[in-house]
């Protein structure tokens, strides 16, 4: 089920923009993207940041950047139709947007065409496309390479190339006499330099939460190296090209308004929603924030590593995604809080968990005790485990009737055992069909990551679930 915007509401004014993209990943394209979004706001420009696909950790340096909230565009968890609206909910005010992709321009979810590419979210926000080329071990071959991604989908408009990994002022003279005939303008080089402070794991870089100093001084490598090598002026003034766009602004509140009453009163007052954060548990959308207050939560954050009770007056718990297994020690010597959800669960009070959540509600990981919400135990492996996940609600749960159909991602190193409990969570068609996840009483446990704006009633049922339990 994909969610819609009201048609009752209003285009909104976009602001210009740009998609950073590449050939492929490790091309450069979070240095550039990052770094060009701290030197535009560096020059006074409110940047708005965003990011192609479902990746929560390049949006916290996004963060850092701009000083606003990095929001993501994912066409395959929220739909297409979803794309625009959210880029303008989360461009409100600002002078500029700045979009990084996500892999290979053209590369999306497999098998499935361009659904979720960056090609495809930059023709859904009709936004030009800056190219960022590793140019390390080629010459003359680039011309070639950036006209095969020029001419492969005409729809797709390439404004100008960002030369990475420049060697020297003859290999750079190469690069652009090769490019000349191309049609198509260099707008930035950056020079080969030692790779910016920025240590990766799993595929991506580590959190800023894990490492705030040093994610800091290294955003500040990225502006000073895009600022020195590419031409600003002219990065905006392409932005100032994109098209206008219809649709209207997502709003959380309106999100919520196309739903059936609740079938008896609530009492009145917020309830409070107790989400977890810091360094173990970084991994959250900033709308489910959102939704969760538009239905009337109170939203508080806690810190499972430093925070020994749940926030007063706790009415439901939600644990996203992170790196538990890198602050095992610590969650585990943290026993107070482990006692606080546990019995939070027990009383029926809605506990909702993804991944690094499901780890946690675990009996323990890799031998260390957790909250022992769950029959399970779990434990790290060197297998990655990867990808888009097309699920339906197995059992009624405090997040979603049995039968609702939800896009998610998987992306964990870890093993649950069981995988699944008597009312398991999710039934998944792919890779192979199978059940995972937990439901018991007010608990919702499961590997997959997902994004409520596409199912805003999860956020209300959880909600009225919060206040009635």
């Amino acid at each position: 089920m994909r969610a819609s915007v009201p048609s009752s509401a209003r285009a909104s004014a976009a602001p210009p923009r740009l998609v950073v993209a590449a050939p492929s990943s490790g091309s450069g394209k979070t240095t550039v993207a990052t770094g060009l979004m701290a030197a535009l706001a560096a020059r006074g420009l409110a940047v708005s940041p965003h990011k192609v696909g479902p990746d929560y950790i390049d949006p916290g340096y996004h963060s850092l950047a701009t000083g606003r909230v990095g929001r993501n565009l994912d066409a395959y968890l929220c739909g297409p139709d979803l794309i625009g609206p959210l880029f303008l909910h989360g461009a409100r005010g600002c002078d500029i947007a700045v979009v990084e992709g996500v892999m290979g321009l053209y590369d999306g979810a497999a098998g499935q065409e361009e659904l979720a590419s960056t090609a495809q979210v930059a023709k859904l926000l009709r936004a030009p496309v800056v190219l960022v080329v590793d140019a390390s071990s080629q010459s003359r071959s680039v011309a070639a390479l950036v006209h095969g991604f020029v001419t492969w989908d005409p729809e797709v408009r390439i404004g100008g190339v960002i030369l990475n990994k420049v060697a020297s002022d003859r290999h750079e003279a190469l690069l652009r006499d090769a490019l000349e005939s191309s049609g198509v303008p260099v707008l930035g080089v950056v020079r080969r330099a030692p790779r910016v402070g920025t240590p990766s794991r799993h595929l991506g870089l580590v959190p800023v939460a894990e490492r705030r100093d040093g994610a800091v001084e290294a955003v500040a490598a990225m502006a000073a190296q895009v600022a020195a090598g590419c031409d600003l002026e002219a990065l905006v003034a392409l932005a100032h090209r994109a098209g206008d766009l219809s649709c209207a602004e997502w709003d959380a509140a309106a999100a919520l308004v196309p739903s059936p009453p609740p079938p008896r009163p609530l009492p009145e007052g917020p309830a409070v929603v107790a989400v977890a954060g810091g360094a173990a548990f970084s991994f959250s959308y900033a709308e489910h924030a959102e939704l969760l207050a538009a239905a009337g939560a109170e939203v508080v954050v806690f810190d499972p590593l430093r925070d020994e009770e749940l926030p007063q007056g706790t009415r439901g718990v939600v644990v996203g995604g992170g790196f538990p297994e890198v602050y095992a020690t610590e969650l585990s010597a943290n026993e107070p809080l482990r006692k606080a959800v546990a019995e939070l669960a027990l009383s029926g009070a809605p506990v909702a968990a993804e991944c690094a959540g499901l780890l946690y509600l675990c009996r323990e990981l890799d031998g260390l005790p957790m909250c022992g919400v769950l029959d399970a135990t779990a434990r790290m492996t060197e297998r990655l485990t990867l990808g888009y996940r097309d699920a339906v609600a197995v059992s009624d749960s405090v997040l979603a009737r049995a039968g609702t159909r939800m896009r998610g991602h998987e992306f964990h190193r870890s093993v649950v055992e069981p995988g699944a409990g008597d009312a398991p969570a999710w039934g998944v068609r792919a890779p192979a069909p199978r059940v995972e996840g937990f439901v018991r009483r007010g608990v919702h446990a499961s590997y997959l990551h997902t994004h409520w704006a596409a199912e805003p009633g999860v956020a209300r049922r959880f909600v009225e679930r919060c206040r009635t339990s």
